[in-house]
């Protein structure tokens, strides 16, 4: 029977209570609240419709110290506590990709038509964004390359296009929280039919896993951001209490973000993580969590930077282009970053690991081979009968040796 289930195609039968409360939970709190349901889902959603609670001192010191807390935390596992991999004499031969030059030059181009407004460009001024972030992709891949001598666009090309038809569902999940919280809108879109809004927006969407998932690839070639390695015998909690408090707690959560949205507001960002990694557990599947007593703490501390580092880019580049979209949170909308409040910021930390959870569930539906970083962060290429290789080889005979066949990738 767990054969069975185990299946891809029945791997997505595992999901329907989960989705089930990832879609219910926010709609029947807002049945709940007894507000209108309509203004919620008008479409396109181009206007905002709640009136969000005005700025105080003591929320958003309250807000900042958990923002705080979290990034202090991360920057503590960052630290690494075993020595460095030894270094080799020989310089990398890889060359930076052609098509990762191709991405420079589009990055340049689309980045420059974005923010500027030529007049024969205004047929096409409000569909830059996706073109730049294919860019930035390419030429975080070749980057990656250039490390390496390999990166995910070449390894694993079917992988990454089911990426971007996974991404585009997966935005548009938030989307459909946040017409619950009204955190942000949409400027520059007003001129758009209901067919045009969901196009360009779900190619704009279908980019943020592929994004997010290149950058922290690229991030674990450098062995400086190795984080903290766990020394001691590490295990995880196995209770299936905790999984199951987790769960309805979180769901709890969810439920409230549309009848105390001006409080609950963050819990979109961190609720359907702690629901999904809770469920993947009582389910029996592996987690981003799993892999924490071999590769240390880099599976936590790399997704939260990579998508804090691709943040910073998309805030960057919406500030001054055509279509854009404005955010308004309540309590804590000051000291704006481009269009972010910021304290705003924060949320990308967590929804850098929903990111790789995601990613480790379309993985498991699809039937792909499971990404994990390598093992081995990067050194240069060597001689294979140098020293240097000859060390290299015998550590990864043992290293597989005690793993008994057991490697995920």
């Amino acid at each position: 029977m767990h054969e069975w289930f185990n299946t891809p195609p029945r791997r997505c039968l595992r999901l329907l209570p989960l989705l089930t409360l990832l879609l219910g939970l926010p709609f029947a709190g807002l049945l709940l609240s007894r507000n209108p349901v309509a203004p919620y889902f008008d479409f396109p959603p181009t206007t905002s419709f709640l009136e969000h609670a005005p700025f105080s001192w003591a929320h958003f010191l309250a807000f900042g110290l958990v923002d705080a807390a979290l990034l202090g935390i991360l920057l503590y596992l960052a630290i690494p506590n075993t020595p460095p991999p030894p270094l080799h004499q020989e310089s990398p031969h890889w060359s930076f990709p052609w098509w990762g030059w191709v991405g420079l030059i589009g990055l340049v181009i689309f980045w420059i038509l974005a923010w500027s407004r030529f007049s024969w460009f205004t047929p096409w001024q409000t569909l830059t964004f996706t073109p730049l972030w294919i860019a930035f992709i390419l030429v975080v891949n070749g980057l990656t390359y250039r490390r390496t001598g390999t990166c995910l666009l070449q390894n694993r090309p079917q992988f990454v296009a089911a990426l971007f038809g996974g991404s585009a569902l997966f935005w548009w999940y938030f989307e459909y929280l946040n017409r619950f919280v009204q955190n942000w809108y949409y400027h520059g879109i007003e001129s758009f039919s209901s067919f045009q809004y969901v196009f360009h927006s779900t190619l704009a969407f279908s980019t943020v896993l592929p994004a997010v998932l290149s950058t922290y690839e690229y991030l674990t070639t450098f062995p400086q951001l190795r984080c903290r390695a766990i020394i001691r015998p590490f295990h995880l909690p196995a209770s299936r209490t905790l999984a199951w408090i987790t769960l309805l707690t979180a769901s709890g959560g969810l439920f409230g973000i549309s009848l105390w949205p001006d409080i609950l507001f963050p819990l979109l960002w961190v609720a359907p993580l702690l629901m999904m990694l809770s469920w993947q557990h009582l389910v029996q599947e592996s987690t981003l969590l799993s892999d924490l007593p071999r590769r240390g703490w880099r599976v936590v501390v790399l997704p939260a930077f990579a998508a804090l580092i691709c943040g910073i880019f998309w805030e960057m580049w919406n500030a001054y282009s055509e279509a854009h979209w404005v955010y308004s949170l309540p309590y804590v909308h000051a000291f704006k970053l481009f269009e972010m409040p910021l304290l705003g910021y924060g949320g990308y930390l967590p929804f850098g690991l929903e990111c790789l959870v995601v990613i480790d569930v379309i993985t498991q539906t699809c039937g792909f081979r499971p990404f994990h970083p390598p093992d081995h962060l990067h050194t240069p290429p060597i001689s294979a009968n140098s020293p240097g290789q000859k060390k290299m080889n015998q550590a990864l005979f043992i290293q597989a040796g005690k793993r008994h066949g057991t490697s995920r990738y």
